[in-house]
């Protein structure tokens, strides 16, 4: 008995072995068709394809996703969002020890719209201690069958549609005559917002802090030809010359503070996703108009109005509303030229897959 059950189990394993290798190593293999380099030289952008499947490498998302219209994507994806038209889960962490963290954000963007989610880890930098990068995929899925139709990069994505997500909030709340931008931060996001920012507002100084003189200095000199970018060595100082500050850091203590600020600034929360760190201190909370880009995702992890609320400063309803609320012209946004106001952006899966979708859309009408 035991040498029959030996043949028929090598027989199935046989079996299994030329199924596997006749139904995934052929995909496997046209996934990873490299068509890049020839294609790029040509001046064409490329998309790896299984069957109906895009997908876009970070090269390919630049390329398709520009930031004029980015902006006007996440503006309608947030006004979508505060009038309940999209789906989403707040996002889900998974910490697998010290530095290494795995998210899952999943939307749609209607009921009878695309649908996926983005997939990203946030990892540790080993030569950079403290910097931690973001890399994942976005993925997108069509709302007739439920097809998968688009991979593209979460990291190159989450880069330009927060900036634009920026530079919405900017348009919607800033006063018109703003003319000095204070950018606080050195990395990846103080480049997508030089490009983003200066498309809603015609600043005439570019303030460019951080905490690595060094590194203010190299972005300066990136920037000098195309904009009127200039070192602020003094936070305290160019704050208070700003009309519109962004903070763009890691920071786990407040780097800006409201004593700091003159009337009718307005303030651009983004470093921080999160509990824990905090780019201001509660007294520019306090001082604030506080609008989100999510009420319900502020309460759960907007970590400067969570310490201030921790400490009995504020409430929840300190959040005035959504963005999309101020959008739709459901909530005043500013009400005066000497409001301090506040937008507090954590990022949200409707904006990545809204710009996943226009990326697949834009590549679609060039083929």
């Amino acid at each position: 008995m035991l040498p029959v059950l030996v043949c028929w189990f090598e027989h199935a394993m046989e079996l299994r072995s030329s199924a596997i290798k006749a139904e995934i190593f052929p995909r496997i293999a046209l996934s990873l068709m490299l068509r890049k380099t020839d294609e790029r030289q040509q001046g064409r952008v490329s998309i790896m394809k299984r069957s109906e499947l895009a997908i876009f490498d970070a090269e390919d998302v630049r390329a398709l996703l520009d930031y004029p219209s980015c902006i006007a994507v996440v503006r309608e994806a947030m006004k979508a969002l505060s009038s309940g038209e999209t789906r989403q889960l707040l996002r889900t962490m998974i910490h697998m020890g010290e530095g290494r963290t795995f998210g899952l954000m999943p939307g749609a963007l209607s009921d009878r719209g695309m649908f996926g989610a983005k997939l990203i880890s946030v990892f540790a930098e080993p030569d950079n201690p403290g910097v931690r990068r973001h890399r994942g995929v976005v993925t997108l899925f069509e709302p007739i069958e439920g097809r998968p139709v688009c991979v593209a990069d979460a990291e190159e994505i989450t880069h330009i549609r927060t900036a634009a997500a920026t530079a919405v909030a900017t348009e919607a709340l800033a006063r018109e005559d703003a003319k000095v931008l204070l950018l606080m931060g050195t990395g990846g996001q103080v480049h997508s917002h030089l490009e983003a920012l200066p498309l809603v507002r015609r600043f005439e100084r570019i303030l460019i802090w951080g905490r690595v003189p060094a590194r203010i200095d190299a972005v300066v000199a990136a920037w000098r030809d195309r904009l009127p970018v200039e070192a602020a060595p003094d936070a305290r100082i160019a704050a208070g010359e700003a009309d519109v500050i962004c903070t763009l850091t890691g920071a786990r203590q407040p780097i800006l503070l409201g004593e700091w600020l003159r009337p009718g600034t307005h303030v651009n929360l983004v470093g921080s996703s999160g509990p824990g760190p905090v780019e201001v201190d509660n007294a520019l909370v306090l001082a604030s108009r506080f609008i989100a880009d999510s009420k319900a995702s502020a309460r759960d992890a907007a970590a400067e109005f969570l310490v201030a609320k921790a400490a009995g400063l504020v409430e929840d309803d300190h959040i005035v509303a959504e963005i999309g609320e101020v959008l739709l012209g459901r909530v005043p946004g500013r009400r005066d030229a000497g409001e301090i106001t506040v937008y507090k952006s954590l990022g949200h899966a409707v904006q990545d897959l809204a710009a996943a979708a226009h990326i697949y859309e834009a590549q679609g009408a060039r083929n």
